[in-house]
């Protein structure tokens, strides 16, 4: 299997850690984000989205979207419940995801972090609705465990992603201890290593 992600992308960074976690070996090929190599020709041609991470399978065939490749990664591993209604959780956690945390924390991150605009010129709705996201995360975690059943799953290695880089976005991860300590949760449970924690 080849995974072509960016190491500075959460979305790349979700599929390598479930990968790594399970076991599975793959090439890491490095897609530049920032220098549009995912808008080449070439990398159109396995991925129309034109956006990383991009699986190609041993088979040949190839997979998009960094959820979507989780979760085929993670068919039939303990990271993905097998009871239906917290499994149902999971999903309900990744849609989530997508929709209203990372548009948010994951955008004012690349703007600020990586285009280095500052803080006061990011807009206002999007920081305010990452604060939002990072509220309800900060109430879901409130009873020290994880986000889908007792043990981490798909849903957790999804949110951490960029939650635990959320400060490079100029949100102040301090007062959400909850939040904080489920990062280190994580980290612990699949083995984070890459030098980027959150603190």
């Amino acid at each position: 299997m080849k995974i072509y992600g960016d190491r500075i992308s959460g979305n790349c960074l979700k599929v390598k850690w479930t990968a790594d976690h399970l076991g599975i070996p793959y090439e890491w090929i490095d897609v530049d984000i920032l220098a549009g190599e995912t808008r080449t020709p070439e990398f159109l041609a396995i991925n129309a989205f034109g956006q990383a991470p991009s699986v190609e399978l041993d088979d040949g065939r190839h997979l998009a979207q960094s959820n979507a490749i989780m979760l085929y990664l993670a068919e039939g591993s303990a990271l993905i419940p097998a009871d239906p209604y917290i499994r149902a959780k999971m999903h309900e956690y990744l849609f989530w995801e997508q929709y209203s945390h990372e548009p948010y924390v994951a955008v004012c991150r690349f703007q600020h972090h990586y285009l280095k605009r500052p803080l006061a010129e990011l807009d206002k709705e999007k920081v305010e609705r990452g604060y939002r996201a990072l509220d309800t995360m900060e109430g879901w975690l409130a009873d020290g465990g994880f986000l889908a059943g007792k043990r981490v799953s798909c849903a957790d290695i999804a949110l951490v992603a960029y939650t635990r880089w959320a400060h490079e976005g100029g949100f102040e991860l301090k007062p959400y201890t909850g939040v904080r300590a489920w990062i280190a949760r994580v980290e612990a449970a699949i083995n984070i290593l890459d030098g980027a924690e959150a603190r």
